[in-house]
């Protein structure tokens, strides 16, 4: 049978989603908890690669379960969490439809980037959020935020490295605001597209953000958008503020799951 995992997982100690040598992952932690619980090797496939301390709140994968094995879908979650480390977690498992292919089924994706404001670091926020110091503008920021909501071409979003066969993309929306967490000052950015380029998020973090505090002209993210080249935003924002909130489908994926 074809199954699908509600995934979330602290990123900080991880070398990202995707196997590969000598490192450790979330994917091949995945695939050697299946391993170990069910006796199987298989592929676990998720809705896209997350970078080196990249989080995520519900990333869905997508693997072949054998149906020899006397388990019912719902329960294996449960089954793996027993084998899996703290930082990860499966959230939800279900029997997928057959032929459901978590990352080339994905319809929309939904990022958030966290920052917090303060002239020193908290310890309670710097795993998940990025310290800014200094006051912005939020009007402006949201000014930016606008011009990046729908299709563009987003090449100079994106860092050197990318196997992308085109760097176009939709953004349906792109929304910041403020907060505060144990009396400290925040910032959330959610973009949600069909779709992301490598660094794409982080960068226009990093866009919006220099806009909010004057650093970057309204007119050189509309340029960037417009073609220019990346020499025109600011930095690649730190990985730790990102997490991948969730996926979707166009279908009620987990919709009939247990909690």
């Amino acid at each position: 049978m074809n199954v699908a995992l509600l995934v979330a997982y602290d990123g900080t100690d991880f070398s990202g989603w995707q196997v590969q040598p000598n490192a450790v992952t979330v994917q091949e932690t995945l695939e050697r908890a299946l391993a170990e619980v069910f006796g199987v090797q298989v592929r676990v496939t998720g809705s896209g690669r997350t970078d080196a301390g990249v989080h995520a709140a519900g990333q869905v994968c997508s693997l072949p379960f054998p149906e020899g094995i006397a388990v019912a879908p719902e329960r294996i979650a449960d089954a793996l969490n027993t084998r899996l480390p703290p930082a990860v977690r499966v959230l939800k498992s279900v029997r997928a439809p057959e032929g459901f292919d978590a990352c080339r089924a994905a319809k929309r994706k939904t990022y958030r980037y966290n920052v917090y404001i303060s002239p020193r670091e908290h310890p309670l926020l710097e795993r998940y959020a990025v310290r800014v110091q200094g006051d912005f503008d939020l009007a402006a920021l949201r000014e930016a935020a606008a011009l990046a909501e729908g299709e563009h071409d987003f090449a100079a979003f994106s860092s050197a490295g990318s196997s992308a066969q085109t760097t176009v993309r939709t953004l349906y929306s792109v929304r910041a605001e403020q907060g505060e967490t144990l009396g400290v000052p925040t910032l959330r950015m959610d973009f949600c597209g069909n779709g992301f380029l490598y660094n794409m998020v982080r960068i226009l973090a990093g866009a919006l953000l220099g806009a909010g505090c004057g650093k970057l002209s309204l007119e050189a993210v509309r340029a960037a958008l417009a073609g220019g080249g990346r020499e025109l935003l600011g930095k690649t924002m730190p990985a730790k503020g990102l997490t991948l909130l969730s996926v979707e489908y166009g279908f009620g994926l987990f919709a009939e799951a247990g909690g």
